[in-house]
């Protein structure tokens, strides 16, 4: 059995795994990379994935770092079957639409862009809303627990991972030359005693676990006071008059804040002249399939049902389908929750948002999710002054506030529980969907409890595996990180610098106004190389 690791290898986004097997290739995830433009620039590479040539895509759950790339598949070939549960295929095929959506209208955006300055071939979309539905018609549904074959040799089982409505950790085992490997894919391990959806499962044990590591450094701090903290946002906004924005992704984590201001406003602590706006078309209509799946739901939101309770809603909730409805927001005067995406801040209504409330001293940005390297969430969580949206450098002034309490993943050592079952004699760890740092804490943390060395695979690598036994790693790394030429880089703006000087004199030969138009030019490149060295 051979493995390759195509995305989420030493960083959280772009999950995806190729297996080869049984004579068979097929894939474990197949997620969008998210950061800064190197790495979303791995997106449009199909070649290392070579989608004609998979079998068959087994997908743990419908968020896009984990499903995102499927449409961009089968636009280039890809046409087997696509496995996940009930509940991720509903979800999946809104996601998948919300993306195309996306990838047509920012290329559309782009279009025009190119075309006012007199440029050609500007980038077409990843996928198209076509490409999305071609894949929803691949899609095959499986229960939890019932093993199934999708090629002979080769069979998977789903369990609950806990993380999102319908995640799965699979275990795969694989049959050839009359040996089996077992593999544990955990996908995203959700949190124990998460809002709404039920605690993660433990599968039997294999010969190896891929494990996710993305809190492998940390625990969630003061897990038991998300609802005050969120309370504590809200009363101050609500004091100055401005808007608490919560930048949430449309599955689960947006279903979940609605569940928790559903219970502020039982104790009175959200208060009745400020409106809720879901500002999320996605979100609205994936709140539609939690509802159509109430039996994923754990014991507590169970009883709120029983109760007649309707955990998702509020007396001043707002839903906003269209763009007048998303600009009208923040038009609004007073105070106002606002929970809009993407999560990440990287994409949707939620720059707009932002833009508007940043800057002002008096408004509250709640963060409940995990910020991935190169997105604006990571900086503005990273305590950036500024950061641009929409070419502009927007000053940070709101509150910020960081909730880990929500969040979907397990904590360092929720993921310790989580592993301690499945630890035997000849269990091998590898470690996946994680920064560096907290791999390195959690790889560290893993063989002082567990006596287990756990692999930490680098984007592109591939591993042979047969039982318990590593056969061989091959490594790209000058693929998978091209080298900066930083040498060139620097000799061609020494260069042109010069070339600058040289023509200095005559400057100061032409009219004032233009020789002022000039200077504003070079002011703002000079401030560009201000914000480049502060950076470094």
């Amino acid at each position: 059995m051979k493995v390759q690791f195509l995305g989420a290898a030493q960083t959280v986004t772009g999950s995806c795994y190729v297996i080869e097997a049984c004579g068979k290739r097929f894939c474990v995830d197949c997620g969008m990379h998210q950061g800064n433009k190197a790495i979303e620039d791995r997106n449009r590479d199909t070649t290392v994935y070579r989608p004609e040539a998979l079998d068959f895509i087994l997908v743990t759950h419908a968020h896009i770092d984990h499903s995102g790339l499927i449409p961009l598949m089968v636009k280039d070939g890809f046409s087997k079957p696509i496995y996940c549960t009930p509940a991720t295929s509903e979800l999946l095929e809104l996601m998948l639409q919300d993306s195309a959506h996306i990838q047509e209208m920012e290329a559309e955006w782009e279009a025009k862009k190119y075309s006012r300055r007199g440029l050609k071939n500007p980038p077409e979309a990843l996928y198209t809303t076509d490409d999305a539905a071609r894949a929803g018609t691949l899609v095959k549904t499986v229960q939890y627990h019932d093993t199934f074959e999708p090629a002979p040799g080769i069979k998977v089982t789903y369990y609950d991972a806990g993380h999102i409505l319908g995640s799965g950790t699979l275990r795969i085992e694989a049959n050839e030359n009359g040996k089996t490997t077992s593999i544990i894919f955990s996908g995203d391990i959700g949190r124990p005693q998460a809002l709404i959806v039920r605690d993660p499962e433990t599968p039997p044990r294999a010969d190896y676990v891929f494990m996710e590591s993305t809190y492998g450094d940390r625990n969630h701090k003061n897990e038991s006071t998300s609802d005050d903290e969120l309370a504590d946002a809200i009363a101050y906004s609500h004091s100055k008059g401005e808007k608490v924005i919560i930048p949430a992704f449309a599955v689960e984590r947006t279903q979940e804040i609605l569940y928790c201001l559903h219970v502020l406003h039982n104790q009175g602590r959200l208060p009745d002249d400020m409106p809720v706006f879901v500002d999320s078309p996605l979100a609205i209509r994936a709140t539609e399939v939690f509802k159509r799946h109430r039996n994923l739901f754990d014991e507590d939101a169970t009883r709120l049902l029983s109760k007649g309770e309707d955990p998702f809603e509020l007396p001043n909730l707002k839903y906003t389908l269209n763009v007048a409805e998303s600009q009208a927001i923040n038009e609004y005067q007073g105070p106002a929750v606002v929970i809009s995406a993407s999560g990440m801040c990287n994409a949707g209504r939620i720059k707009h948002h932002l833009k508007h409330n940043l800057w002002r001293p008096g408004a509250s940005i709640v963060f409940v999710g995990y910020q991935a390297v190169g997105t604006p969430g990571r900086k503005i969580v990273d305590q950036a002054k500024k950061i641009t949206l929409f070419g502009e450098d927007v000053n940070v002034a709101a509150r910020i506030y960081t909730i880990g309490g929500f969040s979907a993943h397990a904590g360092q050592s929720q993921l310790l529980d989580w592993l301690k079952p499945l630890v035997g004699k000849e269990t091998n760890v590898v470690l996946v969907h994680g920064e560096e740092k907290a791999q390195t804490t959690l790889a560290g943390l893993i063989k002082e409890n567990y006596g287990i060395t756990p692999l930490i695979p680098g984007y592109l690598e591939e591993m042979t595996l047969e039982g318990c036994t590593l056969c061989e790693t091959v490594t790209h790394e000058a693929k998978a990180h091209p080298r900066v030429d930083w040498d060139f880089l620097t000799s061609e703006v020494e260069r042109k610098w010069g070339m600058f000087k040289g023509k200095l004199a005559d400057l100061e030969q032409r009219p004032w106004v233009e020789q002022t138009e000039l200077q504003d030019a070079l002011e703002k490149m000079d401030y560009a190389l201000t914000r480049l060295i502060s950076r470094m």
